[in-house]
């Protein structure tokens, strides 16, 4: 069986390191992973340290990769504060330039390139603005705000009629996973608030607002999906929204939440994470060194942006009005069937944190 070459961008990142895992693990895959930061280190994965937004840099290293088959593009920029970054055109500029520096060095050499996996999200149906459509459904029209998604999306189509690689985009739910410093992961978010709390012996209260029915998708799933478009025709250049397979509201998994963190659950106590967790910055290094772990003492460094991400997906300040759900339909049809239970998935990677010594053990 012929070799796929899999470059994953953005490899330090949330989704980008759950990529470069899964493929590293398939006999026919070669991975070379990229980003700025250092991730953590996978048997079978290259690795090259590049800043995608240095343009000279970029050429000379993609324009050695002509064997590549494969790219899963999941490297992001973000602003402090994530939201405002979300509507500033400058950062919607920044992020086209990092595809771009990557694909056409790349695209101009590897003639075996067959396809490519994008990510975008649900910003894509205006969710981050207000209401969107129950369900959001990949056919219905643009929403009219500007983002960069629509800049990425645009350069690939721009380039990909009459070329043998095709396109997937991917639009995500709340993505749940493993990384470091990610600034959209609030399982080190939830994890570290817990930990202060336990520590200064109070219960594991609800930080959050009103009730929102919402989905989450498990990063490794999410991994699995890029390969599984790569490999299906019904996938070339299309959308599919991706999610667990159920949804949920936040105050019925906390209790699933806080027995992995071996708390008890208190009353709601609704607060702006990002703004008050770093008052306990201090705090946060006490138990890393009392426990050990192997987390960054430094708070921001373990958790990036992700408060102000827990916040947004809390319904702090009742942002949402009730309902932020998608339909994975159009998914389900082209034959990706891959699903976990929400609750299941949130022991899972608190487990996991706790296995790599990240967060303090349950008991």
């Amino acid at each position: 069986m012929a070799k796929r070459k899999v470059l994953v961008a953005g490899s330090s990142g949330l989704v980008g390191h759950a990529a470069v895992r899964h493929f590293a693990q398939l006999p026919d895959c070669e991975v070379v992973a990229v980003s700025r930061r250092t991730p953590e280190a996978v048997s079978g994965a290259r690795f090259i340290s590049l800043d995608l937004l240095d343009k000279r840099r970029c050429a000379e290293v993609f324009s050695a990769m002509a064997d590549v088959t494969d790219l899963v593009y999941a490297a992001v920029n973000e602003k402090p504060g994530l939201l405002d970054g979300w509507l500033d055109r400058e950062q919607m500029q920044t992020n086209l330039a990092m595809l771009r520096n990557l694909f056409e060095p790349l695209e101009a050499v590897a003639k075996g390139l067959r396809h490519v996996s994008l990510l975008q999200g649900t910003k894509a149906y205006g969710a981050h603005l207000g209401p969107i459509a129950i369900p959001a459904r990949e056919r219905s029209p643009r929403h009219p705000h500007q983002n960069f998604y629509w800049l990425q999306e645009d350069f690939l189509r721009d380039r990909q009629p009459g070329k043998r690689w095709s396109w997937t985009i991917f639009r995500p739910q709340l993505v749940i996973g493993e990384a470091v410093g990610s600034n959209l992961n609030v399982i080190p978010a939830i994890g570290v608030y817990a930990a202060i709390r336990r520590e200064a012996g109070l219960p594991l209260a609800y930080p959050g607002g009103a009730r929102l029915v919402f989905e989450m998708v498990d990063v490794d799933l999410l991994a699995r999906s890029f390969d599984w478009a790569a490999n299906t025709p019904a996938c070339r250049n299309e959308i599919f929204n991706i999610t667990n397979g159920d949804v949920f509201v936040w105050d019925e998994v906390w209790p699933a939440i806080a027995e992995s963190l071996g708390m008890k659950v208190g009353a709601p106590e609704p607060m702006a994470l990002a703004v008050e967790m770093p008052k306990h910055a201090a705090e946060w290094a006490a138990i890393v060194r009392k426990y050990q772990l192997k987390a960054p003492a430094d708070m921001h460094a373990f958790v990036g942006e992700s408060f102000s991400l827990a916040d947004f997906v809390f319904n702090y300040g009742g942002r949402h009005e009730g309902v932020t759900l998608v339909s994975t339909i159009k998914a389900r049809q082209a034959g990706l069937h891959d699903c976990i239970d929400t609750e299941d998935m949130l022991r899972k990677w608190f487990r996991r944190f706790q296995e790599l010594r990240l967060l303090p053990p349950a008991n």
